[in-house]
């Protein structure tokens, strides 16, 4: 049977954990095994089965109170994924290099252009999310980007460059610039969005497929690092997305199995929410039938 490894923070203050962490004789928490088939009931993303601390509005987790910043905010992914937390009652922030408030029209978003790849961009946007609200209660981190097709020995320094830039990079800049205020409120919930390909490349992909690898394990790094502060830090590792620009650049394909924005957005959700309090340092498959 596969499983997949999950360490239990603690989220109280005081150090106490509940009764579903594990310790070691040194008092250290111990990794937890998710199971093939709790991680198929974790991907059906019914808070419900995993918690009943988490309220539930018409079958979406009530993030009414929660502070998310959300980066990659727009396009094909990132817009649904924004509204679905709007959807949820979240007071969202929603940056992007080029972003508008129009593109939401909801008295709980905020949109703030920002280049994570730059640091002092990544912190100046932090310090406005701090500015406006006081706290930041999740991280989503959406933002990246894809560049491919020639073979190891003919990729470019550009194109190496460019995608650890856009998902490497900029995800460092953006954790190392929540995170401090993470640990002040100590507690937070951190998702990011990795790849398939970052667990099992393909050929004429290394440079997407390294720095996606290298998200993956920054992610699970500082799940490692902040546990002790009730800051939980997970990857979910889609298959192909279903938007507009992968449907146009492979036109004719099945797209059954495809990967629907709106299902990445539940499990997003999920693990920021009360019922993924104890899920950290997961890189979840969401492969769908592909």
């Amino acid at each position: 049977m596969e499983t997949f490894t999950l360490a239990t923070p603690c989220r109280d203050s005081s150090g106490a954990c509940g009764s579903g962490s594990q310790t070691s004789a040194g008092g250290k928490a111990k990794p937890h095994l998710l199971t093939e088939d709790a991680r198929k009931l974790l991907l059906r993303t019914g808070p419900t089965a995993l918690s009943e601390g988490s309220r539930i509005i018409g079958g979406v987790t009530d993030l009414t109170g929660q502070v998310v910043l959300i980066t990659g905010a727009t396009g094909g992914l990132g817009a649904p994924v924004t509204q679905e937390f709007l959807n949820a009652g979240a007071t969202v922030v929603g940056s992007s290099r080029s972003i508008s408030e129009k593109q939401h029209p909801d008295a709980n978003f905020l949109g703030i252009a920002a280049d994570l790849s730059d640091a002092a961009s990544a912190d100046r946007l932090v310090l406005r999310v701090m500015e406006q609200h006081g706290r930041i209660d999740s991280l989503v981190h959406l933002a990246g980007g894809f560049a491919g097709g020639q073979p190891v020995h003919e990729t470019s320094d550009e194109t190496w460059d460019a995608m650890m830039d856009m998902n490497a990079r900029a995800a460092f800049h953006i954790l190392r610039a929540v995170i401090p205020h993470m640990r002040k409120a100590r507690s937070g919930g951190i998702v990011a969005i990795g790849s398939r390909a970052g667990m099992e490349p393909a050929a004429a992909i290394s440079a997407y497929a390294a720095s996606k690898a290298a998200l993956i394990a920054l992610v699970r790094t500082a799940a490692l690092e902040n546990r002790d502060a009730g800051i939980t830090a997970n990857v979910i590792l889609p298959g192909t997305i279903d938007t507009e620009s992968n449907r146009k650049f492979n036109p004719g394909v099945d797209t059954s199995g495809w990967i629907s924005p709106k299902r990445i957005a539940e499990l997003a959700i999920l693990l920021v929410s009360d019922a993924g309090a104890q899920i950290t340092g997961a890189a979840i498959p969401m492969y769908g039938s592909q």
